[in-house]
């Protein structure tokens, strides 16, 4: 940029809660197909994914209940905030996903949303929820791992 502006990356928004609440057994990147207002909104990270998920639907994957704010600067013609956008991969990873799906118990939740080279991507998880016993194993692990680490450190 030659007039001194700094030009930001877009944020990368993570789904936090779908480590918590899910076992994540594959991950999947897949592009997603979106109107102008919804780029522009996503670029300064108004995007909300804690309560989504991919569903297949006939020979297509779509995203529901994800949430992109409206871009503030756009005319009357905003976006709808939580429509049901279409992810875009290939037949064969489709299938791959429905295969998966339809083992039991599985389902398609989002784990991030971000740019690469320009192109909007959402990162899919193939996943299974979590018991609450479950749960409170994976934070009593992680604390004891922090325990750990602070060890370490403090005898260095």
């Amino acid at each position: 940029m030659k007039d001194g502006s700094r030009q930001t990356a877009a944020p990368r928004i993570a789904n936090r809660a779908a480590f918590h609440d899910f076992f994540i057994e594959a991950k999947l990147e897949c592009g997603i197909a979106l109107v102008g207002s919804e780029v522009k909104s996503l670029r300064l990270g108004h995007c909300q994914l804690k309560e989504s998920f991919a569903r297949i639907d006939g020979r297509e994957l779509f995203l529901y209940g994800c949430h992109i704010d409206p871009y503030a600067n756009a005319s009357t013609y905003n976006h709808d905030p939580v429509r049901p956008r279409k992810l875009l991969v290939h037949r064969r990873e489709l299938r791959k996903l429905e295969e998966s799906v339809d083992r039991g118990g599985m389902t398609l939740i989002p784990l991030a949303v971000y740019f690469k080279d320009g192109r909007a991507k959402v990162e899919l998880g193939v996943a299974h929820g979590k018991k609450q016993h479950d749960k409170r194993d994976s934070i009593k692990r992680r604390e004891q791992d922090r325990d750990i680490r602070r060890a370490m450190t403090r005898r260095e």
